[in-house]
């Protein structure tokens, strides 16, 4: 094991050490042999299987078969979770045939961030994966279950649901994903015709051509963004079954991983003697087996805001420090847009999930000892993929090594020597950067500062010709308490537009960028936040900012005694609060906590 892993994952453990306890301690009291139906009195039973057909209501009166919940984000407008549609099916029939009963539980909501990008709707993303965790808590509220399959794929839905599942510890669960669409208009091509259409050089019916080619099919986008680094983080933390994130959904062997899902779940129940319930599985080990895959593979910066929230709910406490640390020791080994010019389809053809498991675990950089959802426990099992032969679904060794290297390379080769995310800090604040997509010669950024506190003037500013210069863009005010905190990425086409004139470019903000963080230097998720009179509410459009992301270091360079006796600015502004349902989550926006505590609103308790 690499002293650093050990060393980080022990400091995680004595941290944790009361409110893990605690945790543990409510879960287990949960826990009962037999089905959890059986408590019910015959009023409340005959509620819950009324619609089941006449053998599914002998079957649930007994106390002989186990009942499994389904959770799905199911919805026919988002690509990444149509495919979902035809899974329940699947599920039970596998299901009775395997000797239980399962039933549609309940339906969490799914939005796309990227139809929201750069509208009203985006300052309800962040708060949806609550929404989303206190909604898989009233399916699972009946009662009736004796273990779930949780159905999702993108941003917020993953977190949400394994949150939600996590308040239900004491039952068993296996995640189950989509796949990635197949891919479509190469990333290179992308990006060339978005940044044409930032310079006014063609019209929007280019752009949507060219965006509809990249986003044409069923499936996860293909680029590495949040919903992708959320299913390489659900299998690298054991509760995908092995090789099963990236497999293109409507194929035979997409079909075949979600009925064994289905089967395997059954296997760990409290009825069975292999009992393994979630709760145990997310322990502080799986939780820096997941930083690990999201440093190594350089994914999306929201999973500092997620995972740390995630943890939390299993009674971890996990913080930016751990991530930085880790940073250090665990290098890059994948080049996946927008960190290089393959899609996930190309990784998966590499070699995926199993060569880049077993390269980590190879070199000490991965918990091996974890329980998870395959047969035998470990992580060795995930050195595996699915294969259908002759019709059956069985598991082969993976290849020895990457079958393209310049999408997946090894510890000895790495594309760089640290992971893709580092914590941010200096008299602005801290926040996180992520590098992996940033050349060597922008890493490091002096400039003055020009303020703005909506990311549409930034837009409007662009297109007057004003940031034609040298220049740090300071976008205030993006916090969860200001307006929820949405995505910026409507940044990237202008911002990388300036960074290709030869202008020293770079954003600071207190907002997110998400997955699809870029080729331009940032520091985001900045904290404390405006909204809480964070040290960005002090900073004036022509100050000096100077950006090193390979240091960590995010300084404005004004006389510190200048700087402390200035007024804060204020934003009283309420246009962020009202329409697209945004009134809603008023109490979201009091009671969110800051983005490096997870940004949460439930009270979990330590």
């Amino acid at each position: 094991m690499h002293p650093v892993l050990e060393k980080v994952t022990n400091e995680i453990i004595e941290r944790s050490r009361k409110s893990r306890a605690a945790y543990l301690e409510r879960i287990d009291a949960a826990v009962k042999k037999g089905p959890h139906r059986s408590e019910l009195a015959c009023g409340n039973l005959a509620h819950g299987f009324a619609a089941c057909a006449a053998s599914e209501k002998v079957d649930l009166t007994r106390d002989q078969k186990a009942n499994i919940a389904i959770i799905s984000s199911y919805n026919d407008m988002l690509s990444a979770h149509e495919p979902f549609k035809d899974a329940p099916a699947l599920i039970k029939a596998a299901i009775k045939e395997a000797g239980g009963v399962a039933q549609f539980a309940g339906g969490v909501p799914a939005m796309c961030d990227g139809i929201t990008q750069g509208r009203p709707g985006m300052e309800l993303s962040l708060f949806s994966r609550d929404v989303i965790a206190m909604a898989t808590a009233i399916g699972l509220s009946h009662n009736m279950f004796d273990g779930a399959l949780y159905l999702g794929v993108c941003d917020k839905i993953v977190p949400g649901l394994l949150i939600g599942a996590l308040s239900f510890g004491h039952l068993p669960a296996v995640f189950v994903p989509a796949g990635p669409m197949p891919s479509g208009l190469a990333n290179k091509e992308k990006v060339r015709i978005r940044q044409l259409y930032a310079e006014g050089k063609i019209g929007r019916k280019e752009l949507l051509e060219s965006e509809s080619a990249s986003y044409h099919s069923p499936g996860t986008c293909t680029f590495y963004g949040t919903a992708n680094s959320n299913q390489m983080m659900v299998e690298i933390m054991g509760l995908h079954l092995p090789g099963s994130s990236f497999i293109n959904p409507y194929t035979p062997l997409r079909d075949e991983l979600t009925k064994a899902a289905a089967r395997q779940v059954l296997k760990f129940t409290a009825l069975d003697n292999d009992f393994r319930p979630i709760g145990h599985m997310i322990d502080e080990k799986a939780i820096v087996n997941a930083i690990v895959g999201l440093l190594t593979t350089g994914g999306s910066t929201n999973h500092t805001i997620h995972l740390v929230a995630i943890a939390r709910a299993a009674g971890i406490i996990i913080n930016w420090n751990d991530f930085d640390n880790l940073s250090r020791a665990i290098p890059l080994l994948t080049r996946i847009y927008p960190n290089g010019q393959a899609d996930i389809n190309h990784f998966q053809a590499a070699g995926g999930m199993g060569v880049l498991i077993a390269e980590l675990l190879k070199n000490g950089l991965l918990h091996e000892d974890i329980l998870t959802v395959a047969d035998e426990r470990g992580m060795k099992n995930y050195a595996q993929e699915p294969k259908l032969i002759e019709g059956k679904l069985t598991w082969v060794v993976c290849p020895e090594a990457s079958l393209d290297t310049e999408v997946l390379s090894t510890v000895a080769k790495p594309f760089a020597a640290g992971g893709g995310l580092h914590v941010m800090h200096g008299n602005l604040g801290r926040g996180v950067s992520k590098v992996s997509a940033v050349s060597e010669k922008h890493q490091i950024v002096e400039a003055p500062a020009m303020v703005f506190d909506d990311q549409d003037d930034v837009v409007a500013a662009f297109k007057r010709g004003e940031l034609e210069k040298d220049v740090i863009v300071v976008l205030r005010f993006q916090g969860p308490k200001s307006n929820g905190m949405p995505e910026l990425h409507k940044l990237t086409p202008p911002l990388g537009v300036l960074q290709d004139r030869g202008f020293k470019v770079a954003l600071v903000t207190d907002g997110r960028m998400s997955g699809a963080s870029g080729k331009v230097p940032s520091a985001i998720h900045m904290c404390p936040e405006c909204a809480e009179g964070g040290p960005l509410t002090k900073v004036r459009t022509g100050d000096i900012i100077r950006l090193n992301t390979q240091t960590g270091e995010v300084n404005v360079l004004v006389d510190e005694a200048e700087f402390n006796a200035r007024i804060p600015d204020t934003n009283s502004s309420t246009n962020h609060h009202h329409g697209m349902g945004r009134e809603l989550f008023s109490g979201f926006r009091l009671g969110a906590s800051s983005a490096e505590t997870g940004a949460v609103n439930l009270f979990i308790d330590d």
